[in-house]
């Protein structure tokens, strides 16, 4: 068994060791924000973690009606022209916690006297360091190339982060629910290699929305690592305006679906591709009865929709790993990339 397949499968213990471990610094964190009542919030990752920055941007945005940047690195470092983060709550996102561009931003804010927060698998890290809070994953020793715990670790500890801020007694009774949602979704990995074939090639489109659309960008991060396909993920919204002009019969669409709000834009896009001749495959969480077996794998998690993107990313690493191997791709040494990227 790859370590990749291996990492996949220890994420409801990852889940449930950060649910338990993290309640006095989640508590801090919650109560710290609370006091300074920042005027948004400023996310800087990279890679996977810039997936759960993404993920971030809805959560805090539906649950904490807060406003949400991805910050560019690149200011920080290159151009030297940071902007002004006073008034912001600044969250460096970084499995490793050694990526100098998401450290040189974190540096920064806390020169600017902003409100940090390092999110990593390694609290002695240069970004742990540098920040005022630090919640760890403590997802243990990640050893494939491709992050899979510690993606969804941060999720979770996002999502743990928006609770702290805004308590809610629906949304805490769902957080400790994560875990169960995630072995579920593990038991469908033998029903994930129906949706192999269509995606045994050199390209294809994933497609998300809402909470979800971060989901779709990981799949399509997962599907280009391990299996070396050209995939492209966007949101519907922006799918339709103007990128569907490329879709032709023949191109597989990967559809990301974890219902709530935007449950029926995803049904009018898989009419509209599919009309195209475009063998379209789902990953669904939720109780839709639209469901074609052959076509679709289902895991109704019972978890609301902003926590979907937990249990989906499970079925997507799945399905990346099955891709990987059905192409003869080793998914632990993707080629190019090393574990810690240190770009600037």
């Amino acid at each position: 068994m790859s370590h990749f397949r291996a990492e996949i499968a220890e994420q409801p213990e990852v889940a449930s060791r950060l649910l338990r471990q993290s309640r006095d610094v989640v508590a801090a964190i919650g109560a710290r924000i609370r006091e300074v009542r920042p005027r948004g919030y400023v996310i800087a990752a990279r890679g996977s973690s810039d997936h759960a920055a993404l993920y971030a941007k809805y959560l805090f945005g539906v649950r904490n009606r807060a406003l949400v940047a991805l910050a560019a690195p690149s200011l920080f470092t290159y151009y030297a022209r940071p902007p002004v983060l006073e008034g912001q709550c600044v969250i460096g996102i970084s499995q490793s916690g050694a990526s100098p561009d998401v450290v040189s931003v974190m540096e920064e804010a806390r020169r600017q006297g902003a409100l940090t927060i390092a999110i990593s698998n390694e609290a002695d890290s240069p970004l742990g360091r540098a920040a005022e809070y630090v919640l760890t994953l403590g997802a243990g020793q990640e050893r494939s190339v491709p992050a899979s715990k510690t993606y969804t670790a941060s999720l979770l500890a996002l999502a743990l982060i928006s609770q702290a801020v805004d308590e809610d007694v629906e949304f805490d009774s769902a957080l400790s629910l994560v875990p169960q949602a995630m072995a579920r979704a593990l038991e469908k990995d033998s029903d994930l290699e129906r949706l192999v074939a269509p995606l045994n090639g050199t390209r294809a489109i994933v497609l998300g929305r809402g909470f979800n659309f971060s989901t779709a960008e990981e799949l399509a991060l997962k599907l280009m690592e391990t299996s070396y396909v050209m995939a492209r993920a966007w949101s519907v919204a922006d799918f339709e305006h103007g990128p569907i002009a490329v879709v032709e019969a023949g191109i597989p669409i990967v559809v990301v679906d974890g219902g709530g709000a935007v449950e029926s834009s995803m049904g009018s896009i898989r009419e509209r591709v599919s009309a195209k001749g475009c063998p379209v495959v789902r990953l669904v969480d939720g109780k839709s009865s639209d469901v074609d077996p052959s076509t679709t794998v289902q895991v109704a998690s019972g978890l609301p929709e902003e926590l979907t993107p937990l249990s989906l990313a499970v079925l997507a690493q799945l399905l990346a790993h099955h891709v990987a191997v059905a192409r003869g791709f080793d998914p632990d040494s993707p080629r190019e990339i090393r574990k810690v990227t240190r770009t600037w």
